[in-house]
This record gives C-alpha cells, structure tokens and sequence, in this order.
C-alpha cells in the first residue's frame, strides 16, 4: 500500500511538473504574435498561388529556422516543392433536349482542354435528389475517371453556386485525367432524352510547396509523430461591409499557430525517441493536395500517429478547456491523449458533428485513408459560426486564451507518443 501511494505522489509531482512546464514554454503572447502575423491583411488572406500565400510561407520558414527544425531528408530547405494544373474554362455550352442551359445552372469540372458530348449514352447521370447529402456526393466524385451529368435539386443552389465559383476559377489536380468529366447541372429534368456538351479550356502548371521541419527522433527515429495545419486560405473574397481580405485567422492560423509553437516546446524539450515532423500544408481549401502530396513522402506504416490541427480559436461547445477529435472512435488515439490529461482540467471530447464527416474533410484524410492513426483536433463550432469562410473570420475573433490552453493540452497529451512509450492502434483503411 505504502508503495502504491508513493508512485501515486509520484506520478502527480510528475504531471503537475510537467504542466508547470508546459505553461512556462507556451506562452499566450507568443501565440499572439504569431497568429497576428499569419492573419494580418498584409498577407491577403494566404490564397493558393498568390504573393500572399508567399509572404506566409517566408514567415513559418523563418520560425522554423529561429527554432532549429532540421528539414526533412530529400529536401534543401522547409519547402516540399510540387506542381498542380490548374485547367480554366475559356468556353462553356450545355443543352439537355435541345435547349441551351443558363449559364449560372451549370458548369464543366475536369482537367481537359476540349470537350464534345454529343449521346447521352457516352455518359453516366446522377441525380442529387433533396434526401441526398450533396457534400458528400461530390466529394465521391474527386477522384473519379467517368464522364458524368450530375442533375442537383435546388436545394443545394447555395453549394451548387460556391462550386460552380471554384470551376470558374480553375479546376485544379496533380495528375491530369481527361476521362474524368464532370457536367454539373442546377435542376429537375423529368425524362433527359438528349445532351450536348462543348467545352474548352486551358492549361498550365502552377507550383505550390508545404513547409515541414523534423526533429529527428533519438532512438526510434523511423517511427514518426506528425505535428501540421493548413496555412492557406480564401484571399480576396466578395467585399462585406467594405472588408474583402478573408484573413483566416481561425481558419487555420490559429492551426498553424499550433504547429510552430509546438515544434519549439518540443525542441527545447528534447525527449521524443521519435522523430517529430512539423508540417503547415497548402492548398488545404482547394482540395487537400497539399497533404495529399506530403503522404507520398512518407510511407504510412512508419507513421505512428497524426495530430492535425484545424481552428481552435475559440471555446468548443463543451465549454472551457475542451476541443474534440474527429474519429475518435476509429482508434485509441484520443484515450491516450485522455489519459495523460489525467489531472488536469482539459478533456478530449468525441467529435460532436458525425452529420459534417469532419473525418474526411481535413488534412488527416490522406493519411488516415492508409491506415495511419490520423484525426484533427478543433474546438470550431461549425454548425454555428457564422465566420467561417467570411472576412470576419479576424484576430480581434479569437479566444487566444483558448488557442493558447489548447496548444498546450496537445502538448501534453502527446508526450507518450512522443517519447515511444505508447502506440495508437491502426485505423481501418479506406476502401477505394
């Protein structure tokens, strides 16, 4: 008994110890700093290939270097370099029985440069119905290599819209695949007897890069610990109340935020047997490519576990010192995390929006779609707010007390990751 109470004291000298810490290392005028700098308006809203997404990459390498990441083997510098095509429709005309389509019920999504649909047995229709989820359908449809009409109820004008917007702007992709046509239609057609489709477009290759820093791991430094957010965001928006810089200081500085000032807590720390990666992904809102990307550079069986970071700017709906973890029920990535919490005021929650399929939704997915113990952590309530995606998502936003308990609660629950001493079982793979 006497020895079981003194490994007890023990233990809780050990964790308080270890809050203590954690406390004096991450520090709430240094998150402020940096999520002031990555969501300023200077930094134009850190669009995909735009001189603002730029300066931002120039300001993480820069913390990187001050922190003394190593980048990762293969690379010169913190930048993984890679190339997207970006296809834009320069003509557009779609009919179905005979009659031209209005131009704002439909748009051409593919990588391909010219187009003509004259049967309507060369394609395949899908009709999104009201008791569809049309999020999820066209989520389904990324990777295909089908030539498909896509009729959708206008229910979904607003998402049908926001979609049409990004065709408009370019359709992007790492691998060119002209058999992949998808036709996008805004309306009820009760019997399609005919289609046409002619279609132009055009071409060219733009370079993109992820920033990543590692800090080799000591004794087992082939199992790694992934530390990343997304730095990219929306740019230059419609204006709103004369403001049109969609900052992004929730979406995801405060994720970004998260990394850097976890890579220089573990830095100074110096007891991960594993080898920790700190990476701030781009394209993140275009698709994911750039973490869809950085998961061919490592193989997933020597991922030990992911700790994405997506806006944790303010309190979840469980209050203070809270957030939750997509799949937590996929694997025992969260009780670990729970676990060493033991003590201390903050608790990992369950995600609370199964209905959003957060899971797939985030930088996690290229991973975890492989096995890999991936989840993103995030205290948003995105069934509520109402500054995602808007120019109102500022700094003057943000509970920096919150990032601040949250990035310091991650800290701690991972330290077991960390330092080899736990493994989270595998997730199931996704199945093509």
């Amino acid at each position: 008994m006497k020895k079981t109470m003194f490994l007890l004291v023990l233990a809780i000298i050990g964790k308080q110890a270890s809050c203590q810490d954690v406390n004096k290392q991450i520090k709430e005028k240094d998150v402020t700093r940096v999520i002031g700098t990555l969501a300023a308006d200077n930094m134009q809203g850190r669009a995909t290939f735009t001189p603002g997404i730029e300066k931002a990459a120039r300001f993480i390498e820069s913390e990187f270097k001050h922190i003394g990441l190593k980048p990762m083997v293969g690379n010169n510098g913190y930048r993984q370099n890679f190339t997207l095509t970006r296809t834009r429709p320069v003509t557009t005309q779609i009919s179905i029985n005979a009659k031209v389509i209005a131009a704002d019920s439909a748009f051409v999504a593919t990588s391909a440069t010219s187009i003509n649909i004259n049967q309507l047995a060369d394609v395949e229709i899908i009709n999104v119905t009201p008791d569809k989820d049309f999020r999820s359908v066209y989520r389904s449809l990324i990777n295909t290599s089908k030539k498909l009409l896509i009729m959708v109820d206008p229910k979904f004008a607003s998402f049908f819209k926001r979609l049409k917007d990004r065709a408009e702007a370019g359709s992007v992709a790492m691998k060119t695949n002209d058999s992949q046509v998808l036709v996008y239609v805004l309306g009820v057609y009760a019997d399609i007897k005919a289609l046409q489709v002619t279609y132009t477009g055009k071409a060219e290759v733009l370079p993109l890069f992820n920033i990543a820093g590692i800090i080799p791991g000591t004794t087992k430094p082939n199992e790694y610990v992934i530390f990343s957010g997304h730095y990219d965001h929306l740019g230059i928006i419609k204006p709103m109340q004369g403001d049109s810089i969609a900052n992004g200081a929730d979406d995801d500085a405060s994720g970004t935020t998260a990394v850097i000032e976890l890579a220089k807590y573990y830095k100074k720390a110096k007891n991960n047997t594993r080898t920790l990666i700190f990476v701030a992904f781009t394209a993140e809102e275009i698709g994911e490519y750039g973490s869809q990307y950085f998961a061919t550079t490592v193989h997933p069986d020597d991922v030990v576990a992911m700790f994405n970071i997506e806006m944790i700017g303010k309190k979840s709906k469980f209050g203070e010192n809270s957030a939750f973890i997509t799949g937590f029920e996929r694997s025992d990535f969260g009780t670990i995390l729970q676990k060493n919490l033991t003590g201390t005021p903050f608790k990992f929650y369950p995600d609370p929006y199964p209905d959003q399929n957060l899971f797939y939704r985030s930088d996690n997915a290229s991973l975890a779609a492989v096995g890999v113990p991936a989840h993103t952590i995030s205290t948003d309530q995105i069934d509520v707010d109402s500054l995602y995606h808007t120019v109102k998502d500022e700094v003057s936003s943000l509970d920096m007390a919150n990032i601040t308990a949250t990035i310091r609660a991650i800290a701690l629950s991972a330290q077991t990751i960390v330092s080899g001493i736990d493994t989270p079982k595998r997730v199931a793979k996704l199945e093509n």
